[in-house]
């Protein structure tokens, strides 16, 4: 034979030791650091939002308990503002009766032309009333058809409780509003305890994760989802 070996190398070539190159393991080592690294930083990532989101989700039920308890007192209030409005109306109702009472016997003591019935029923005449019944004689009711046909209509007539009902039920209708405005409020900050939950239920399954793109792609959810709630959280009005 011509001095090849089997595999066709000649003796010189066959004598030379085989150097293997260690290319496609260096390419594997390089890969594994890098996977190393971007799941160190996925962690660090991890609890990091997990903790922050954890005090989040606590203040966010502190505040919609606290909340809730003004939106109670506001409701609370209202209630007793409709009471004492009711009062003071029983009151104004009270006094408006005695007074029509009175003036029905005066237009009767007039009717009759009894002239010392008239003034007597005049000196039973309380404060309020005859305030309004001063202005109402003064428009000659007796002979102008325009005048009001009593002086219960006018202006000038304010029985004893009426203002106060009226300034009642205006405090009942303000606490009543703000009791609604509390409640949304409330309801709000328990919103977002529920948005701070789905933060962390997606941070926690994206540990979970075979491949490191599905990992990042929940954990990007929740981050959105993290950066949305402390948006509202800051926006939304506090009881410290």
């Amino acid at each position: 034979m011509n001095g090849r070996s089997q595999d066709g190398k000649t003796p010189e070539q066959a004598a030379r030791p085989v150097v293997e190159t260690d290319a496609v393991p260096g390419r594997r080592r390089g890969r594994v650091e890098v996977d190393e690294r971007s799941k160190g930083v996925l962690e660090y990532i991890s609890v990091v939002t997990l903790a922050v989101t954890a005090l989040l989700t606590a203040w966010s039920g502190f505040e919609a308990s606290k909340w809730g308890g003004e939106m109670s007192i506001a409701f609370s209030r209202a209630s007793s503002a409709r009471i004492e409005a009711s009062r003071y109306d029983t009151e104004a109702e009270a006094a408006r009766n005695f007074d029509l009472q009175v003036f029905s016997s005066y237009v009767e003591a007039v009717a009759i032309g009894d002239e010392n019935l008239e003034g007597f029923v005049r000196s039973r005449f309380t404060d309020h009333f005859t305030e309004a019944f001063e202005v109402w004689i003064a428009m000659d009711p007796l002979e102008d058809p325009d005048a009001p046909e009593a002086p219960f209509g006018l202006e000038e007539y304010s029985p004893p409780g009426r203002a106060e009902a009226i300034e009642a039920d205006a405090r009942a209708d303000q606490h009543f509003e703000d009791a609604l405005t509390f409640n949304r409020r409330g309801d709000n900050y328990t919103l977002l305890t529920v948005l701070f939950a789905t933060v962390l239920f997606f941070v926690a399954i994206s540990q979970r994760q075979r491949t490191q793109r599905m990992s990042f792609t929940l954990l990007a959810c929740g981050e959105i989802l993290f950066v949305i709630g402390v948006v509202c959280l800051v926006a939304f009005p506090k009881i410290i």
